[in-house]
């Protein structure tokens, strides 16, 4: 499984720390944040055929049962393609470094019919499953904002009783209320294996604060093997919304753009420190891009491909190019709020091509991405932004480093 050039470019790891599973891998962005912090993947798990093909179009392989497992971050990633729900990973046991997933959102997404725990797309009961049977040192999930909602609350604190004791499986015909109550009584028992329960931490972050070109809310689930005693918290910002104010009000900003000095666009919010790099905007992300030619793909850039038809009205407002751009949704041009069109410096308007999407999602020019422009856009809007979860795994690399030297 030789490496292909979009791997080498990727591949920007020092060396490689451990081994991990990824379920949900979707378009590709949080499989190629632990590559880079330096996990080996053993296996990705995909549903969506179009998902599955970008995956494989880029850094991964069809899955041989007969092959051999992969022996570097240099090898491909090998992919089972289908329901989650039909793979074994019992073959993985002890093996298995990190469990992650983006656990599909739709069941508590604000933009789905949020019927949480109801709906059959909910796949938290499978991701525990995997960490049943493959035992990991660490967990690792996300999901969106809408998952801390009031109304789901008491699922979510299930959720997470189920992470830090994932060994005290549900049994058939109990309800979740039922297995809640033994979860509870689990996590106060101080005779139970540590190796069988995990530290649990949540945190709900937004991308911009980690370099990501976007205001883009999520919510990250990190829990070590309580039988290792880590002590961990999530990595601080990177990157200041106070800093670009800054910038543009003394006119650094629009002097690094090449632009005449303006007034500033970015006003709000004021926080984080100035002694932090500053969000990155739209222009930081898509400058340097040619404009697109309608319905035609542009030379050199991949996906680069002009689409007419945007309009702005109220409640459909654009992305501007000198502030973060709005959250990506997994639509074609159709999304509630315009977050898929562009005000542009001369006042006209178009869509943002999937290349400058892919750009604001942090994947680098060398990610293809396969199906029409609507398959390609669902699966940015679904996916996690390859530079936020970086900066989470990085740091969970950091922390994980010690106890594998020791094992």
């Amino acid at each position: 499984m030789t490496a292909s050039p979009a791997q080498r470019q990727i591949n920007d790891v020092e060396r490689e720390i451990g081994t991990s599973v990824e379920l949900f891998s979707g378009g590709g962005g949080l499989a190629m944040a632990m590559h880079r912090a330096g996990f080996r993947h053993l296996l990705l798990n995909e549903f969506n055929h179009r998902a599955c093909a970008t995956l494989r179009s880029n850094l991964a392989v069809k899955f041989d049962p007969a092959a051999e497992p992969p022996k570097s971050l240099d090898d491909r990633w090998p992919l089972i393609e289908g329901d989650v729900r039909g793979v074994d990973f019992a073959d993985l046991a002890g093996d298995v470094d990190v469990v992650a997933g983006g656990v599909p959102c739709q069941p508590f997404s604000l933009g789905g019919a949020h019927r949480g725990h109801l709906d059959e797309r909910n796949m938290w009961p499978e991701l525990l499953r995997c960490v049943r049977e493959t035992r990991p040192r660490v967990i690792v999930a996300e999901n969106v904002k809408g998952l801390l909602r009031t109304s789901f609350d008491p699922y979510w604190q299930y959720i997470l009783r189920q992470i830090d004791s994932p060994f005290e499986e549900r049994v058939d015909g109990e309800s979740w209320e039922d297995h809640d109550k033994r979860l509870i009584k689990a996590k106060r028992s101080t005779t139970d294996d540590l190796a069988e329960h995990y530290d649990v931490h949540f945190k709900l972050v937004n991308a911009a604060d980690y370099g990501v070109p976007q205001v883009r809310w999520r919510v990250f689930i990190v829990a070590f093997r309580k039988d290792l005693g880590v002590t961990w918290d999530f990595p601080e910002a990177t990157h200041s919304a106070a800093s670009l104010i800054a910038a543009q009000a003394d006119g650094s900003y629009w002097e690094e753009h090449g632009l005449d000095r303006r007034e500033p666009v970015f006003t709000t919010p004021n926080s984080g420190s100035l002694d932090l790099p500053r969000w990155q905007t739209l222009r930081d992300a898509i400058g340097n891009l040619p404009d697109p030619i309608e319905r035609s793909e542009f030379a050199g850039y991949t996906h680069h491909v002009g689409w007419p038809g945007a309009r702005i009205y109220a409640g459909h407002t654009p992305n501007y190019l000198d502030k973060p751009a709005k959250t990506v949704k997994a639509g074609v041009h159709g999304v509630p709020g315009g977050e898929s069109v562009l005000l542009r410096d001369d006042g006209s308007i178009r869509y943002l091509t999937v290349r400058e999407v892919a750009r604001v999602m942090t994947f680098p020019d060398t990610w293809t991405l396969d199906g029409p422009r609507g398959e390609q856009m669902r699966q940015l809007g679904n996916a996690v932004p390859v530079e936020l979860a970086h900066a989470i795994l990085d740091s969970v690399a950091t922390a994980l480093r010690p106890t594998l030297t020791t094992a």
